[in-house]
């Protein structure tokens, strides 16, 4: 055991990731060491910044909580701590049926874990973080919490009302950021379209993006997590305008069937949803764009299913997600809706959705071959550099394998010549 070493555990999404990298930022200048999700764990304590979202995080959460906890009996650990969505959701639960956890805190208030642990939480350090992602591309979190209330969403249980980040301090650590070499922000929230309108009643993030794209040192821009209602529309001349705002935009559509988006509480509708796909690959030309869908959400019947599967072949997304529904305590769905659909059948339609994108983005991706793209570099493996293109977001989209014809540096960019395209992958040479 490593005296005044801590090791940080972090599950789920990006957002949670960034929560993480500033909670080592304390952690460091308090003078512990920090590791973030290490190979084998060795520090006197461990956090565990859990994910809350669906059943299945949920269940690796508390797997990784029952797995530390059994270290910690071992005498492998002396402390554990439990921090993040999970726990902010389920405190009471948790507390009672984890006693091997030493200390509990919700997502928002583990700044007095500072406290706890005999150190001072510092506001001056607020904005700053120990990156965990390669030194070239990062996470920007913009906003939290969410005011759309979706019939199936936990999110706003957890996170509460949509908060924004006011936009010069968001500028300042893109500034900061930048000079210690970071190329890549994909900014992240979980609405990006209501970025400001907490703040002074109108969408602002056209103009963030804008003024973040003149920031010296900024090479891509990338977009996650916009909702397709009130969508700020003007932010399309700026990634039409902008080189160095990437042509890519993650927006969740979730469904297509007027019935099932009723259901839903989108408050969006099919006709809707068609011409802001529209508009998007009009005013956008060559934009990648990845979205998410749900099936088996009750009032989805087999009309229903096929009008997803239809809507799918048309739109052909060129990045796909999709999950199968299952039921959320607290959300107006478990308390208003009968989840009746078998899970059997809602596997069966995730498979066959699934199977769909597949051969859609093999199509995609064949289109490339032959074209000359820029990459940025990821990593080098035993036969290959691993790169992505502007379109594809670090960890959920294709890579780029390029062969080793040419000696290439990580975290640079590169000109290849795609020789070959697989669904999710494709393969280069330099040029």
């Amino acid at each position: 055991m490593r005296k005044n070493k801590i090791d940080i555990v972090s599950l789920g999404c990006s957002k949670n990731l960034v929560d993480s990298e500033q909670l080592m930022r304390q952690f460091q200048a308090a003078g512990f060491r920090v590791e973030h999700n290490p190979s084998r764990i060795n520090g006197e304590t461990v956090v565990v910044n859990t994910c809350g979202f669906i059943a299945d995080a949920q269940q690796e959460s508390i797997d990784t909580i029952l797995q530390l906890g059994e270290a910690k009996r071992q005498g492998k650990i002396r402390q554990l701590i439990v921090m993040g969505c999970l726990s902010e959701r389920f405190r009471a639960d948790l507390m009672e049926a984890l006693p091997e956890v030493d200390r509990l805190y919700g997502k928002f208030d583990w700044k007095g874990m500072l406290t706890d642990l005999g150190h001072a939480y510092r506001d001056d350090l607020a904005r700053e973080r120990c990156l965990t992602t390669p030194p070239h591309y990062c996470y920007l979190k913009i906003s939290e919490g969410c005011n759309r209330f979706c019939a199936f969403c936990a999110i706003p249980l957890i996170t509460g009302r949509h908060t924004s980040v006011p936009m010069e301090q968001l500028l300042d650590e893109v500034r900061i950021l930048a000079e210690k070499g970071v190329k890549e922000f994909n900014v992240i929230a979980q609405d990006l379209s209501s970025y400001g309108t907490d703040l002074n009643g109108r969408m602002m993030l056209p103009e963030l993006i804008d003024r973040m794209a003149d920031i010296e040192g900024v090479e891509w821009i990338r977009l996650h997590y916009a909702y397709p209602t009130q969508f700020p529309y003007d932010i399309l001349p700026v990634m039409a305008s902008r080189d160095n705002v990437c042509s890519y935009l993650d927006i969740a559509l979730q469904h297509i069937s007027d019935k099932v988006l009723s259901n839903m509480r989108r408050h969006f509708t099919s006709q809707e949803t068609l011409d802001l796909l529209a508009r998007l690959r009009r005013e956008v030309p060559g934009i990648h764009i990845r979205t998410t869908l749900m099936v088996g959400f009750p009032g989805e019947g087999e009309k229903e299913f096929e009008e997803l599967m239809d809507f799918t072949r048309e739109a052909r997304f060129e990045r796909m997600g999709a999950f199968a529904y299952s039921e959320e305590a607290g959300t107006w769905a478990a308390e208003h809706l009968n989840d009746d659909i078998p899970e059997k059948v809602k596997q069966e339609r995730l498979q066959q959705l699934m199977a769909l994108q597949e051969d859609i983005s093999l199509e995609i991706q064949e289109q490339k071959v032959g074209h000359t793209l820029r990459v940025i570099v990821d990593r080098e493996e035993e036969d290959y550099y691993i790169g992505r293109t502007q379109w594809d977001s670090p960890e959920v989209d294709p890579e780029v394998l390029i062969t080793k014809n040419t000696p290439l540096t990580i975290g640079d960019f590169a000109q290849v010549r795609i020789t070959q395209a697989m669904p999710f992958e494709l393969i280069a040479d330099v040029c």
